[in-house]
């Protein structure tokens, strides 16, 4: 394993960020894995965190396989590639895409309430992720924080597959990660403990920041 844990990984991946570090940067995780290994990076930089809220779209046939993904302001992350692969058609497609909207909608109203996102125009935005597999998720998260406005787009993650910057195209401006293993099936498959994030512990993750 390459990790203990989440935290772990973001006290890692912190160490490879400090360059950014100043008053123009924001730090945006992606709930739900996203958000512990984002802390630590807000911790380090003592930069502003807050979540970027979208949602996979997963083959009716495997809910784990994206075919692409969906987040705020209507951003739409479609890969016609694996739909053609998976047999999945757009009826099909419509139906998932309407069922995650509704995740998305309730995701924002716990995480957020009433609090406004982070301003980002100008700002220098590191999308943070536990980890990569297809890239379809954080490459949407890429798109919605560019369409925010942020200037400059980090993404950052601790692992991810050897041709994962290819996967992400040019969403990012820069690309930050710590292990690319040959063999990679899986993101949890390179951690220690990968038990599944709550909605409560994102929730405190951000409240807790916006205390300090």
């Amino acid at each position: 394993m390459l990790f203990r844990d989440r935290p772990d990984a973001g006290r890692r991946l912190a160490t490879r960020l400090t360059d950014f570090a100043g008053p123009d940067t924001v730090v945006l995780g992606l709930p739900r894995g996203g958000v512990p290994v984002a802390l630590e990076v807000a911790r380090a930089l003592d930069a502003p965190l807050d979540v970027v809220l979208v949602r996979k779209l997963g083959s009716p046939r495997n809910s784990e396989y994206a075919i692409g993904a969906i987040g705020a302001g209507g951003v739409r992350v479609v890969d016609r590639e694996a739909m053609r692969a998976l047999g999945v058609t757009d009826h099909e497609l419509e139906l998932i895409e309407a069922r995650e909207r509704v995740e998305l909608e309730r995701r924002t109203t716990r995480f957020r309430g009433d609090r406004a996102a982070l301003e980002l125009a100008g700002k220098t935005a590191i999308v943070v992720d536990d980890g990569i597999a297809t890239g379809s998720t954080a490459r949407a998260a890429c798109l919605i924080v560019r369409e925010m406005g942020a200037s400059r787009i980090v993404l950052a993650v601790p692992v991810a597959p050897r041709d994962w910057i290819a996967r992400i195209d040019d969403a990012a401006d820069e690309f930050v990660c710590l292990e690319t293993p040959s063999h990679f099936f899986a993101v949890g498959q390179w951690y220690s403990d990968f038990t599944q994030t709550t909605d409560e512990e994102v929730a405190a993750a951000l409240a807790a920041w916006r205390a300090t």
